[in-house]
C-alpha cells in the first residue's frame, strides 16, 4: 500500500511512517491535526517523509484503502490537516466542485463581491491598499536617502 505513494521514502513501514505523522504534527483549536513538514509556508500542503505529500501519507496509514487515481480532499479546509476525520477520496471534478472561497482573506479582511460577476473577489483590496502604502513609504524613504547623499534638502 505504501508503494502506491509518490516520493515516499522506502524505509518507512506503516507503523512508523503513522508514528512520524503524530510526532510531527500538532493538534489545533478547531480539531485539525496540523503537521509540519519541509516548506517555508504554514497553510500549505506540507511534503514530508521523502517527498511525499503529507495528508495523502496520513490518508493511507489512518484510513486506508487508497486508490492513486483519486485526489485526497480535505472537508475542513486546512490544507496541512492529517485528521483522518477531515480527509476522504474524491475524483477531481468532484474535488474541483467541492472547493469554495473562503469569505474571509488570510488577514482576516472579509472579502466583498465582485458587481460583475457576483462571486467573492479573489484579491482583497484592504491588503492591496495596506501593501501599496508600505510600498509609498519605501520608496518616499529612498528618494529621502538619495536627496540626502546628493547634498539636497528634502522638500
Amino acid at each position: 500500500m505504501l508503494s502506491q505513494i509518490n516520493g515516499l521514502s522506502r524505509h518507512f513501514t506503516e507503523e512508523t511512517l503513522r508514528a512520524y505523522l503524530l510526532s510531527r504534527s500538532t493538534r489545533a483549536d478547531n480539531g485539525c491535526l496540523v503537521v509540519r513538514g519541509y516548506g517555508p509556508q504554514r497553510g500549505v500542503y506540507q511534503k514530508l517523509a521523502g517527498r511525499a505529500w503529507a495528508h495523502i501519507a496520513a490518508y493511507v496509514v489512518f484510513v486506508g484503502g487508497y486508490d492513486p487515481t483519486f485526489e485526497v480532499h480535505h472537508d475542513c479546509g486546512t490544507p496541512d490537516c492529517i485528521e483522518p476525520s477531515h480527509l476522504r477520496q474524491l475524483s477531481h471534478a468532484d474535488n474541483c466542485r467541492e472547493r469554495t472561497q473562503r469569505p474571509q482573506c488570510r488577514n482576516g479582511h472579509d472579502r466583498e463581491t465582485d458587481p460583475v460577476t457576483g462571486r467573492l473577489r479573489r484579491a482583497c483590496r484592504a491588503c492591496n491598499r495596506q501593501a501599496q502604502q508600505r510600498w509609498r513609504e519605501r520608496q518616499a524613504a529612498t528618494v529621502a536617502d538619495a536627496r540626502a547623499a546628493y547634498g539636497r534638502q528634502p522638500s
